[in-house]
């Protein structure tokens, strides 16, 4: 069983003008794609093989001899996550448990902006920022290149932000923070979010 690229939840332009369709082209279509593909080269005669992505992700973490197969397949469910972290016509603030959760654990939603912003800003090269559940609280983190919070026991990833440069590079050039803001006013998708702190609980 190898793995294939998933379809994008929306269409190629249906984040424009925030995110581009060429920004999607390369993203998806080639940065995404080419994860898969190295990945599955390289489980190819693998003990891992037919495992589950998120299997695979877990058990060759930390692990030197499968460090590409790990890069590879975190990457892989990285950007899937990712992806449906955004939606057309997304941004503003979310409803229900979620904001009641985010005001106890942030303070505000604008504490909770500004505390995600600086986590996307201040990851070092390339990286992620996440918003987690983690015994029954939100928390933000951020990782490096490929890392991903699912390797952790307890952790679930509720929603990501890609700040690798190719994410932004093609609308915003060196801009960073004006994609931070582009994505949490504009494509952020709390549906999302609420969706996987239900099935969290």
């Amino acid at each position: 069983m190898s793995f294939t690229l998933p379809a994008l939840p929306y269409a190629q332009d249906a984040l424009a003008p925030h995110i581009s369709a060429e920004t999607l082209d390369f993203h998806h279509g080639k940065h995404h794609a080419a994860y898969v593909t190295n990945l599955n080269k390289l489980l190819d005669g693998h003990a891992l093989a037919g495992k589950s992505l998120e299997d695979v992700v877990k058990a060759s973490a930390g692990e030197a001899d499968m460090a590409g197969i790990f890069n590879n397949a975190a990457q892989v469910w990285n950007h899937t996550f990712y992806w449906s972290s955004m939606t057309p016509n997304g941004g503003g603030a979310p409803a229900g448990e979620l904001a009641t959760m985010i005001d106890r654990d942030f303070g505000s939603f604008d504490a909770f902006k500004t505390a995600f912003a600086t986590a996307g800003a201040t990851q070092f090269g390339s990286g992620w920022a996440w918003l987690v559940l983690k015994d029954g609280k939100l928390e933000i983190r951020k990782t490096g290149n490929a890392e991903t919070p699912i390797t952790e026991a307890g952790v679930t990833p509720l929603l990501t932000m890609d700040v690798w440069e190719h994410a932004y590079y093609v609308d915003f050039r060196n801009r960073r923070p004006d994609y931070i803001a582009t994505f949490l006013d504009h494509l952020i998708n709390w549906d999302f979010a609420a969706a996987n702190l239900a099935a969290a609980k």
